[in-house]
């Protein structure tokens, strides 16, 4: 069986010196579901991206797992799905340009579950509402099957989105606990 996680971050003033950051996280493992959230002051949305994630991943019971993780942030997905910190390591931390890599602390904490489970990354498209009229569902699906290929079905894709909206609405209610 398939554990599937689905991630999202959130934070208000972004740029901002103060500002309110959240995650969220839904993990879904057959018929199982359990819901994850939480906050931050003075973060960034990266971090919340990332944190999510990370949380998910530290609420597992157990290690060899087969897991789908979908997710809206490209930098986070682009990471893994790229490979970026293969170079990362073996550029002791440091970018192609040769500064820091920013998140280091996360991205740390995060890659011994690369070799605890067998991890695929999807990329999903964030905020889509797919019971609003205006939406093109279709238009949302052809750029999901492009980021994730093409054996991904409808079901997949609107699964995935509404599960990445769910998530949102956790990520807000961490912030919501900070306010």
């Amino acid at each position: 069986m398939i554990l599937k996680i689905h991630t999202d971050g959130a934070c208000s003033g972004n740029q901002n010196e103060e500002n309110i950051g959240g995650w969220g996280a839904v993990l879904e493992y057959g018929p199982h579901e359990k819901e994850l959230f939480g906050g931050e002051l003075n973060t960034t949305n990266n971090r919340m991206e990332m944190t999510a994630l990370l949380e998910a991943f530290r609420a597992l019971k157990r290690g060899g797992l087969e897991i789908e993780v979908f997710c809206d942030s490209s930098y986070l997905m682009d990471c893994f799905r790229q490979g970026w910190y293969k170079n990362w390591l073996r550029n002791g931390w440091k970018t192609k340009a040769g500064k820091p890599v920013e998140n280091r602390d996360l991205w740390e904490a995060l890659l011994p579950f690369l070799e605890e489970h067998d991890i695929r990354f999807y990329r999903v498209k964030g905020h889509v509402n797919l019971d609003h009229p205006s939406t093109n569902p279709e238009k949302h699906f052809k750029k999901f099957r492009e980021w994730n290929g093409t054996s991904m079905t409808y079901d997949d894709f609107e699964h995935a989105t509404r599960m990445n909206n769910r998530a949102d609405a956790l990520a807000n209610k961490g912030m919501d606990r900070l306010r």
